[in-house]
């Protein structure tokens, strides 16, 4: 067992666990966060993808021993406090909704992570750029179409590329609490 220490969607956050132990099973059963999906658990499929100090990646291929002193971002990390305490979504989050491209939700977790890795990263609204923003994320209902439009609607917005941005660190939610709509 080690010692983890990192940041958590703006938290502090301290775990112990096997230092080969995958992000991904912290995630969801020491922490409760089962926003980020379990699929292929060979790092094919995207569903498990999470922001790792920017970068996307497949939290079941991260050893916890890599994940000390570092920036983890999940789906739940997205929505933010609103005025009147109820989270508010992400900008992604709401035009995915909106362009009804989400159907049985598996797969929408990890498009979410690198469609919001894509717009922080200053990622244009081109639809070349944005396929291949999500290339490592399979989704098997929806086709692309409506979710490739939904970022681009987000790109070409520059209040829907920052707002995430600037309430990152204050975005965290603690185990236990319920998820924002898009993340179960």
């Amino acid at each position: 067992m080690i010692t983890v220490r990192f940041l958590l969607n703006g938290t502090a956050t301290t775990v112990e666990a096997p230092g080969m132990r995958p992000l991904l099973h912290v995630l969801r059963v020491d922490l409760d966060l089962t926003g980020t999906k379990e699929a292929c658990g060979e790092g094919e499929c995207g569903a498990c993808s999470v922001i790792l100090d920017g970068s996307v990646v497949n939290a079941c291929l991260v050893p916890m021993c890599q994940v000390d002193g570092r920036a983890v971002r999940t789906v739940e990390g997205l929505a933010r406090p609103g005025p009147d305490g109820v989270r508010v979504l992400d900008p992604v989050q709401q035009a995915l909704l909106d362009a009804g491209g989400v159907q049985c939700g598996m797969c929408i977790p990890g498009i979410l992570m690198a469609a919001r890795a894509h717009l922080d990263g200053g990622g244009s609204a081109d639809e070349d750029a944005i396929r291949e923003a999500i290339a490592g994320n399979l989704c098997r209902c929806t086709g692309y179409m409506k979710i490739v439009e939904a970022i681009a609607a987000v790109a070409a917005a520059p209040a829907g590329r920052s707002a995430a941005a600037n309430g990152e660190a204050r975005a965290g939610q603690p185990a236990g609490q319920p998820a924002a709509a898009g993340t179960r």
